[in-house]
C-alpha cells in the first residue's frame, strides 16, 4: 500500500511540477533552433542551457513593457484583496453575532449569489462602468471584486464557530461589535483571512476576462490580458513566451510560500485555539 501511495505521489507531482519545469528549462535556452528540436521530447524538460537573455528580452521589450504590466497588476491584486478581506469579514463577523433580525435572511441571499455565473452579469456592469466613466482604469478591475460572496461565507463559517461566551464577555466589559470584531474576532481569523487572500490573488492575478474588456491600452493592462498580447507577438520565440509565462508565476509561488501555513491550517480547520 505504501509502494502504490509512493508511484502515486510521484505521479502526481510529475503532472504538477512538469509544466513548470518545461517552462524554466525552455525559458533558459537562448537558441530558439535547439528549442524547437526538443519540444515534445523528454529534453524540454531538462535544461541544456542557462541563459537570462529570454528574461532580459522580455523585461526590456519596448512594445510590451513588462514592468508596468507587472504594476499594473500587482496594484490591482494587492488592493482588491487587502479591501476585500476587511469588507467581507466584517460583513460576516454582523452577520454571525449582530443584533439585526434578517441576518439569516442576508446570509441565504449571500449565498444564492454562489449559482449566478459571473459571465452574466458582465454586459450590466460594463454598461455601469461605461456610465460612470471608469473604463480602462484602475477601479474598474477593483471595485467589482471587493465583495466576495465566497469570501463572506468562509468568513462567517469560522466567527460562527467562536465560543459565545467570548463575545459575550466583551459585551458585558462594554465593546461595541466594531471593536469585538477588530480585538478579538480579526486576529483570531488569520488562516480564513490567508485562505481568502491566496484565493482572491490568484483569483485577481489570473484574471483575464473582464481586464480584457474594460482595458484598452497599455497603461492599466494587466499581465495576463498582456500575456495574451505578447504571445500573438512572440508565438515563433518559444524562449521569451515562456519566460515571460515564468515571470508572471513567480509572484503566485512566493505569495503561496508565505501563506502556506496559515493556508493549511484553514483547511484542515482546527477551531478557535486559545
Amino acid at each position: 500500500m505504501n509502494v502504490v501511495r509512493l508511484i502515486l505521489g510521484v505521479l502526481l507531482a510529475l503532472l504538477v511540477l512538469g509544466p513548470l519545469m518545461m517552462m524554466i528549462s525552455v525559458s533558459l535556452n537562448p537558441d530558439e533552433a535547439a528549442i524547437n528540436s526538443i519540444l515534445g521530447t523528454a529534453k524540454a524538460f531538462i535544461p541544456t542551457a542557462l541563459s537570462t537573455q529570454n528574461y532580459q528580452e522580455v523585461i526590456n521589450d519596448p512594445y510590451q513593457p513588462f514592468v508596468r504590466y507587472l504594476f499594473n497588476t500587482l496594484f490591482v491584486t494587492v488592493c482588491t484583496v487587502g479591501l476585500g478581506v476587511m469588507v467581507n469579514s466584517s460583513a460576516a463577523f454582523a452577520l454571525a453575532w449582530g443584533q439585526g433580525a434578517y441576518r439569516k435572511v442576508y446570509l441565504a441571499i449571500i449565498i444564492a449569489v454562489f449559482v449566478i455565473p459571473g459571465e452574466g452579469l458582465l454586459i450590466p456592469l460594463i454598461l455601469m462602468m461605461s456610465r460612470l466613466g471608469w473604463l480602462d482604469t484602475y477601479q474598474v478591475q477593483i471595485v467589482p471584486f471587493i465583495a466576495s460572496a465566497f469570501s463572506v461565507f468562509l468568513f462567517y463559517q469560522f466567527f460562527s464557530k467562536l465560543p459565545a461566551e467570548l463575545i459575550e464577555a466583551a459585551r458585558i466589559d462594554g465593546a461595541h461589535l466594531p471593536t469585538i470584531f477588530l480585538k478579538i474576532g480579526l486576529p483570531l481569523s488569520k488562516p480564513v483571512i490567508a485562505t481568502t487572500a491566496i484565493l482572491g490573488f490568484l483569483d485577481m492575478w489570473n484574471s483575464y476576462l473582464w481586464p480584457s474588456l474594460v482595458t484598452r491600452g497599455v497603461e492599466f493592462r494587466p499581465l495576463s490580458v498582456a500575456m495574451a498580447a505578447f504571445f500573438s507577438s512572440q508565438q515563433s520565440y518559444w524562449g521569451n513566451v515562456t519566460a515571460f509565462a515564468v515571470l508572471m508565476a513567480l509572484p503566485v509561488i512566493i505569495v503561496f510560500l508565505i501563506f502556506q501555513r496559515w493556508f493549511v491550517a484553514s483547511v484542515v480547520g482546527s477551531g478557535v485555539k486559545g
